[in-house]
């Protein structure tokens, strides 16, 4: 297990204190905060939350809702946290942008560059502490949980959450994301992949005749929620990495049954165990990849003895779904960082620029844009992303596309696909890789699918005899565009 030094924040790293008020009054200051009340938790908030994920992506608005239907005025909901690209770099301290491309070279750079894991800090107090339900006097539905999706088979409290879990052999924390619905007033069911680190844990104490003991995080710091969301090294504290980008340990506050950590400034934290012999139905839920995939199955029950909350709590919500989704953006951002900094890590050079779709559920259409080098460089940068840590888990397209080529523009990567590759030769396959029973297309076990590595670069073997593209050069673009500037954006609203 790693265990760095402390350092000082890094330049330019975010040093408030992390939690979702934070970035919700960031949000409202630079005009990105939606507010409504009076929606109604049963699919009025889910509805909302996918019309304004859609409504401009990128760039769309935070939304918090209040006086829910049903619920006194306080008791909040918030979708979209970090969904657009200037909120995303106020939490992660990267400069001012709109700029995804930037973001994602801004991510990698400080992977490459200053970047150290700072593990969290055990303080005796904090905002969590303001209430403490225990025991009988514990009610999931003292809160407004939402039923997402009309064919969601329960009211999720987990979804924008993260779950931490402590490994009995080695006492590694883990923080995961996984789903959390609520069953009853004190009791939760919470889905885990095969594989998932979290998963692995719960195994070794049911291995053991043994109950799990868990804390659910259902409202932290996006930073925190992002680095549970993806594959960080096994062994490695999410509170650590999370706390790298923040510039800033995390304040954790032991819990009382079990002494997990919990984050001081959390909104609602939900305390118990995994029971090893009694299990519910759980789902269907509609998911990360468009679909109500993972079909009702019994899953662990939790059993919950604590809820610690703040006063006028704040329950984080994401609503995965046809994408674009209100986490979408921000999570293809960060795994696109991830990917690049894998990858040259790994020895590749070259790299220009790489991007995960929105489209592509995040994980299933990733671009890698490079400047080729050799021959087989192109079939070297495709398997490399297919099957680094952050690009392997529930992958489907890898494409590989030329450094005049922005891999984040869908335009640009089709034609590249439809004018440079030959299906029959340029296109090499994978069989039997890390899936999920989330994968529409898996209907049984085991969760196994297969991979395309499309290279859609120039043949290098006549690359330099290759057709010239018909388009202004950069140069005289920019020239043209500065003699016509007013014009232009008078036509267009574009400067």
């Amino acid at each position: 297990m790693l265990n760095p030094d402390l350092r000082t924040a890094a330049t330019g790293s975010n040093e408030r204190q992390p939690d979702v008020r934070d970035i919700i009054d960031h949000a409202e200051g630079i005009g990105e905060l939606a507010r409504l009340d009076g929606a109604d938790w049963n699919l009025e908030i889910g509805v909302l939350a996918e019309i304004f994920a859609h409504s401009n992506p990128g760039r769309a608005p935070a939304v918090l809702f209040d006086r829910i239907k049903g619920y006194p005025a306080g008791m909040r909901i918030v979708s979209g946290l970090h969904n657009s690209c200037r909120r995303l770099a106020y939490s992660f301290g990267f400069p001012d942008t709109d700029d995804r491309a930037v973001l994602v070279k801004a991510y990698r750079d400080r992977m490459k560059g200053n970047f150290h894991l700072m593990p969290p800090v055990a303080v005796q107090d904090g905002p969590v502490l303001e209430n403490v339900d225990r025991d009988d006097a514990v009610d999931l539905f003292k809160f407004p949980v939402p039923k997402i999706h009309e064919k969601d088979g329960g009211r999720y409290i987990g979804t924008y959450c993260v779950v931490i879990m402590q490994d009995p052999d080695t006492g590694w924390v883990n923080v995961g994301t996984y789903r959390v619905v609520a069953h009853d007033r004190n009791s939760a069911g919470v889905w885990m992949s095969p594989g998932k680190h979290g998963r692995l844990i719960r195994d070794k104490y049911f291995a053991r005749k043994a109950p799990c003991p868990v804390l659910i995080c259902c409202g932290q710091d996006p930073v925190l929620f992002l680095a549970g969301s993806h594959e960080i090294k096994h062994g490695v504290s999410e509170y650590a990495y999370a706390g790298g980008h923040r510039g800033r340990a995390y304040e954790t506050i032991a819990s009382e049954l079990h002494g997990l950590p919990m984050p001081s400034h959390a909104e609602i934290v939900l305390e118990g165990e995994f029971l090893p012999d009694e299990t519910r139905p759980e789902g269907p839920f509609g998911e990360f990849t468009g679909y109500y995939a993972s079909h009702v199955r019994d899953e662990p029950v939790v059993r919950v003895r604590r809820v610690y909350h703040r006063n006028d709590p704040i329950l984080t919500m994401a609503s995965p779904m046809r994408p674009p989704t209100d986490v979408s953006f921000a999570k293809c951002i960060v795994q696109s960082g991830m990917i690049w900094d894998e990858i040259e890590t790994a020895g590749l050079s070259g790299v220009k620029g790489v991007w995960c779709h929105e489209a592509g559920a995040i994980r299933m259409f990733i671009v890698v844009a490079i400047e080729q080098m050799h021959p087989g460089h192109a079939e070297q940068a495709g398997m490399l992303v297919a099957n680094c840590h952050s690009g392997n888990y529930a992958g489907r397209w890898v494409i590989v596309v030329d450094a005049d080529i922005d891999p984040t523009n869908l335009d640009d990567v089709v034609w590249a696909m439809s004018t440079r590759c030959d299906p029959v030769a340029d296109i090499e396959y994978i069989k039997r890789a890390w899936s999920t029973p989330l994968d529409p297309m898996l209907r049984e076990p085991p969760w196994e699918n297969t991979r395309a590595i499309v290279n859609a670069c120039r043949p290098w073997a006549w690359r330099h005899e290759f057709p010239a593209v018909a388009s202004a050069s950069p140069e005289l673009r920019k020239q043209v565009e500065q003699k016509w500037a007013r014009e232009i954006l008078a036509a267009t609203g574009r400067g």
